[in-house]
């Protein structure tokens, strides 16, 4: 996977409710040199069965012309390219939520497998973070951390990503505690089988509140409600 390197200034990470940058952890200190992934070719996993049932898809309407071989190839990555302008789509060669979606294909979400406390957790996260947002913008934040758990360049599990220093801003107010609401647990729900409306973003915040130079040059990919998504 291509890797990009990023150097990051020193960052000021304001606190409140919504208003957590999400995850910018390591990029806290002066001069540090952070090195981040690019998504995944599919959302969801790589995994050869989800690449057949894209290239299968793809070739049924006429987008893909080779063999259906489970690869991920650059004749893969144009024939989504090319699906995703003819259908109005963002056009970044990944399968996300709406590509899938377009696509009529349900893929497999190879994250692994996710506990009760694992569901807790994620849901007072939701609802520190995000709670007042949009359903959408809930389930995004969901996706956000699942996504972290599932990068090489954030802790493995649930609990690391969202208790790494200087992360959320909720870690760092206490509102982390809270009792989340069954909206915030619904949102995880769906996070974890398989939505993610940021297609595969690894940060979010508030442009309102803000104040780090870094968080501000990622490309944003979609606004929902109040907190931009970004995939670095």
């Amino acid at each position: 996977m291509k890797k990009l390197k990023i150097v990051a200034l020193a960052l000021a990470i304001s606190l409140g409710v919504g208003a957590g940058i999400g995850g910018l952890a390591a990029a806290n200190y002066a001069n540090k040199e952070i090195v981040v992934t690019e998504a995944a070719n599919i959302v969801k996993g790589d995994t050869k069965d989800n690449i057949k049932k894209v290239q299968q898809r793809l070739k049924e309407l006429g987008y893909y012309t080779i063999a259906v071989d489970g690869i991920w190839g650059p004749k893969t990555l144009a024939a989504v390219k090319n699906f995703q302008r003819d259908y109005g789509l963002t056009v970044d060669g990944i399968v996300g939520t709406w590509t899938e979606r377009a696509l009529g294909i349900t893929l497999s979400s190879s994250g692994g497998s996710y506990g009760n406390s694992d569901r807790n957790l994620l849901a007072r996260c939701v609802y520190a973070e995000s709670r007042g947002e949009p359903y959408t913008g809930q389930v995004a934040v969901a996706a956000v951390i699942l996504n972290r758990v599932k990068s090489s360049k954030f802790p493995n599990t649930v609990s690391g990503v969202i208790y790494q220093p200087y992360a959320f801003t909720c870690v760092s107010d206490g509102q982390i505690n809270y009792t989340p609401d069954q909206t915030a647990y619904n949102a995880v729900d769906d996070a974890l089988n398989g939505w993610d409306p940021t297609n595969g973003c690894l940060y979010y915040y508030n442009p309102a509140t803000a104040t780090s130079k870094w968080i501000w040059s990622l490309k944003v990919e979609i606004t929902i409600g109040r907190h931009s998504f970004a995939r670095a």
